[in-house]
């Protein structure tokens, strides 16, 4: 595959060559991923003109050479369905030419007049350059025209040259925490948007990963009845976290409007402090009877509901099963139920060992914990020997983290672009 950088609209009009070099069609655009945040854009693919005045999708991975005279696919396949738009994707000469831009270093405003793309060390293709216009000096018969490095201009995320519905469409191919991050940066009016777009258990699944200050301010925003439906969406320990920021008249009058067994569950956390183990609980762990079997706690801990650290430990409970439990008889751990046969009742699998957390147990002991066993997640028992719920080492790390720690962008340029090229490969696969 050619390492040379290549200016897209250079790339306009050349022929396509199969393996055995007879001309497909021509090259008319090429097909990216715009993000959120400064980073390069994935490039998806090209847009190619058939000789049947039809275009269809060819993904990058198709692309064995592109020269100065012709574009040369690698053996394979090419799906030949016509081109269609998706609504994450976008043109680089048919939408991206001629969008305003601002130079960060200079604050000079000029318009793009191509993009170069060029292949990664993944071997993925990114736009890496951008060719940008500005105004014909008084004195100059011609207009300035530099070239910068994609991070070195603003005003070409999905954002800003994108409505609503392609900006919930790159959304919809990320994870919570990042959309949170994303969303956090947009303008007032665009957050409002992408807010009430959103259904209340994929927004319930953005507001855990907000930060507080993010959380009171939207949270104002949708009125205290769909306010209430997103708490009930969430889990009942952050639902319980974002309420203790709120004044006891805000919250009292939220836990109102929730339906009663889900109020309940956040109630109870609201009892403890919140750097204690019952105030970094979630009450809602795997717990089954002696009498189940393996099959049955794999089948639970298969739930893609159930997020992972939980999932990595079912607890053993006299009934009643739900929390607070009968007597608490022990845990067993998810990597010993794969050992053993589905038939096998999870009473004789049990963990009596492990030592059990008290509710009031504070934030160092309960650190010292998930240090000492090595564990992900852990049981909080009372003093009657109830289950009350388990405390996993994420909600943990939330609360040792400095204060404020998601208003600031802390991953390191090396995940953003991994979770990226995720993402646009998820795209990209189509034409596959």
């Amino acid at each position: 595959m050619a390492s040379a950088r290549v200016f897209v609209a250079r790339m306009a009009g050349l022929a396509v060559l199969g393996p055995d070099g007879e001309q497909i069609g021509k090259v008319r655009d090429a097909v990216v991923s715009l993000r959120v945040d400064t980073l390069p854009p994935q490039v998806l693919g090209l847009v190619v003109d058939l000789s049947a005045r039809r275009s269809i999708f060819v993904p990058m991975l198709r692309v064995a050479d592109v020269a100065p005279s012709a574009v040369t696919l690698a053996s394979g396949s090419v799906n030949l369905r016509g081109f269609d738009q998706r609504p994450n994707e976008t043109l680089v000469l048919g939408e991206l030419l001629n969008a305003a831009v601002t130079v960060r270093e200079s604050g000079a405003d000029g318009v793009v007049v191509d993009a170069a793309i060029e292949p990664t060390r993944t071997r993925d293709w990114a736009v890496t350059r951008v060719a940008v216009r500005f105004r014909r000096a008084r004195l100059s018969r011609r207009p300035r025209v530099e070239v910068h490095g994609w991070e070195g201009v603003s005003g070409l995320d999905v954002a800003a040259t994108q409505g609503a519905d392609r900006l919930l469409a790159v959304f919809d191919t990320m994870r919570p925490a990042d959309v949170a991050a994303a969303l956090s940066r947009l303008p007032e009016q665009r957050q409002r948007q992408v807010i009430d777009a959103l259904d209340d258990e994929r927004l319930a699944d953005v507001f855990e990963e907000l930060s507080e200050s993010d959380q009171r301010e939207l949270l104002g925003y949708l009125g205290d009845d769909r306010a209430a439906d997103v708490l009930e969406a969430m889990s009942p320990d952050d639902a319980a976290d974002l309420l203790g920021e709120l004044s006891d008249d805000e919250a009292g009058r939220l836990l109102e409007l929730m339906e009663p067994g889900e109020s309940e569950p956040v109630r109870r956390l609201l009892r403890y402090e919140w750097d204690t183990a019952g105030g970094l609980m979630t009450p809602e762990p795997i717990t089954l009877a002696p009498d189940a079997t393996v099959a049955e706690a794999l089948a639970r801990a298969r739930n893609p509901e159930v997020p992972p650290a939980l999932a990595s430990m079912v607890f053993v409970v006299r009934p009643p099963t739900a929390t607070p439990t009968g007597r608490y008889l022990g845990c067993v751990h998810t990597q010993q139920l794969l050992r053993a046969a589905p038939f096998e009742l999870v009473a004789g699998m049990v963990d009596t060992e492990l030592p059990q957390l008290g509710p009031e147990a504070g934030l160092g002991e309960v650190t010292r914990w998930f240090a000492s066993y090595n564990l992900v997640a852990g049981p909080v028992v009372d003093d009657g020997s109830h289950l009350l719920g388990a405390v996993t080492v994420d909600d943990v790390l939330d609360h040792l983290l400095p204060q404020g720690w998601r208003d600031r962008d802390l991953a390191p340029a090396e995940v953003q672009r991994g979770s990226a090229n995720g993402q646009a490969r998820g795209s990209g696969v189509r034409g596959a």
